[in-house]
């Protein structure tokens, strides 16, 4: 057990960090404020092999493995984490066209989804079924070569921007059985958007509702076979929330170092802050829990790439202590700033509107336990 990044892993990472230092942090705040979706940032990150990080050379991905992912989300998640979830939503779908497409589609779709020329969204939740997904109501009829699809998505990131929507409907009778993959062009007959959400964080990218009314799609858009799509998405998961995990790590480090900073500098009772015990502890026990975050989501990643059995179970505790973890630690951190942790001029309000949401998506943090529980259970009956 090494647990030193090799050569190449290093070289990921010190990339990712140079480039989230020059591109995104010193533009994250305008981001923010002004709701501005970063199509040149996202597209420059993109040609550093950022957009397909797992998807196969072929089409023009990078090819590497999901502990080198989790290396480059941490970096890219320390100066602006809500563009790099996006980027990490963007390469989960890209990866399940990669993954389970057949090679006319991987080929039509994946090379401008690589160069980040078009942009991808993952649509499962609904108006009625979030951590209920198997319920889920879009239904996609066969008519001819084509699906028909009615429904909708809800709290879709890139919603009314992506280019493309790679969409669970159901094609067959209830529950996840039922359930097929389907990637959705932007253009599509019968294809639309609800507004654009306003929300507590995540203000780089933009979320709206995905509506299908009567929509058209070819068969040949369907990403593996009728009744694979459940299965297609919570394989996809397993990998969105490896990701999300590290973004909340980054997000929480770069707090942490914040919060360093300033207690070193700012002084009360006529000593540095530092100098108080019960504030050394305070950091103390920040970095030790982010860095029991770390270890946990670099497990996970290496038990998904070793295609380990208890890897879905390992990225759901990983996700859960990680998002849980770090937002406390940025919690702490604003508490720490004391007033200044609450203004906009400082970064950390930001950081924790951000990482906040984090908790809720690629399944709950209640749903992670119940995937945990579940697979202990099993094993323990067994």
């Amino acid at each position: 057990m090494d647990f030193r990044l090799d050569d190449d892993q290093r070289a990921f990472q010190e990339t990712a960090r140079a480039f989230a230092q020059e591109h995104m942090l010193p533009h994250a705040a305008r981001w923010d404020e002004e709701q501005i979706f970063p199509v040149e940032a996202l597209r420059a990150a993109a040609a550093l092999g950022f957009a397909g990080i797992y998807v196969r050379e072929d089409v023009g991905g990078a090819g590497l493995k999901r502990l080198d992912a989790a290396l480059i989300f941490e970096e890219l998640a320390a100066a602006c984490p809500s563009t790099a979830a996006y980027i990490s939503i963007h390469n989960m779908a890209s990866w399940m066209i990669d993954r389970f497409g057949d090679q006319a589609l991987r080929r039509r779709l994946l090379p401008k989804l690589a160069s980040m020329d078009h942009f991808a969204s993952y649509c499962l939740t609904e108006p009625g079924a979030g951590s209920d997904a198997a319920a889920l109501s879009t239904r996609a009829v066969r008519d001819g070569d084509h699906y028909v699809l009615n429904g909708s998505k809800s709290f879709i990131s890139g919603g009314g921007t992506s280019d493309v929507y790679v969409t669970m409907a159901r094609t067959g009778a209830a529950g996840p059985g039922g359930v097929t993959c389907i990637a959705v062009e932007k253009g599509a007959p019968g294809l639309s958007f609800g507004k654009k959400e306003r929300k507590l964080g995540w203000n780089s990218q933009p979320t709206a509702q995905v509506i299908f009314q009567d929509c058209r799609v070819p068969v040949a858009n369907r990403v593996g076979a009728e009744g694979e799509g459940f299965k297609i998405a919570m394989q996809g998961l397993d990998g969105g929330r490896i990701n999300i995990a590290a973004c909340s790590i980054g997000g929480a480090r770069a707090c942490l170092d914040a919060a360093r900073a300033h207690i070193v500098e700012r002084k009360q009772f006529g000593k540095p802050l530092a100098d108080f015990q019960a504030l050394q502890f305070a950091v103390a026990d920040m970095a030790t829990e982010l860095d029991a975050a770390r270890l946990m989501v670099q497990r996970a990643a290496a038990s998904l790439d070793a295609a380990d059995p208890d890897a879905t179970m390992q990225c759901a505790m990983a996700k859960r202590f990680a998002t849980d973890v770090c937002f406390e630690v940025v919690d702490r951190a604003l508490q720490l700033h004391g007033g200044y942790g609450y203004i906009k001029e400082y970064p950390i309000e930001r950081y924790l509107r951000d990482l906040r949401v984090h908790r809720i998506l690629e399944g709950t943090n209640e749903i992670m336990r119940v995937i945990v529980a579940r697979r202990l259970l099993r094993s323990s009956n067994q």
